[in-house]
């Protein structure tokens, strides 16, 4: 009987140790996830300045997107460190702060054949594809995470060391979920 009591405490004390390290591992993705999301919007965020002053030559009379690029970038760089919610929001904002950058560059031929505001252009659309990839791969480390936290027996053990849900990395607002158009 003794015997018994032993190897069944033994083996529910190895559940909740192998329980435990599957939810770490989980945080510990959902962690590299949005690290990987961070730098892929440093990456635009530094390339963005950059943007800003191939197209501001060419066009002098709308300010007012330029700033609002501008803008929409310190917004971004502030809401990196806020969560997915406000990050996701400010995100809606720069993709149609840049939506109508493009829009309006498209109506001066001259800065549509400039080297550099292709190449701009170029990287630029490269990197909102890696952003892209990230928020999937953090939605999807999201997902597996809160799955392991609310399924049964792993919830208990969630419970009883304190994990909390992790909150996805998406756009509400369906008019700022329009990815900008690159003419490339």
């Amino acid at each position: 009987m003794i015997i018994a009591v032993i190897v069944a405490v033994a083996v529910l004390l190895g559940a909740v140790v192998v329980l435990y390290n599957r939810l770490v591992s989980g945080r510990n993705t959902v962690e590299e996830s949005w690290s990987s999301i961070d730098v892929q919007l440093k990456r635009r965020n530094d390339l963005v300045p950059s943007l800003v002053n191939a197209v501001k030559g060419y066009m002098g009379h709308e300010k007012s997107t330029l700033i609002e690029v501008t803008e929409a970038r310190v917004r971004s760089m502030q809401a990196s460190k806020a969560g997915p919610a406000a990050l996701a929001q400010a995100e809606g904002f720069m993709q149609q702060a840049l939506g109508r950058l493009f829009a309006v560059a498209e109506q001066y031929p001259d800065l549509k054949a400039s080297a550099n505001f292709l190449q701009l252009q170029n990287e630029l659309a490269h990197l909102e594809d890696e952003i892209q990839l990230a928020r999937r791969y953090y939605n999807a480390a999201v997902r597996d995470q809160n799955n392991r936290i609310q399924q049964v027996p792993s919830n208990f053990v969630a419970a009883l060391f304190h994990f909390q849900k992790h909150e996805f990395f998406e756009i509400r607002d369906a008019s700022q979920r329009a990815v900008p158009q690159f003419n490339i």
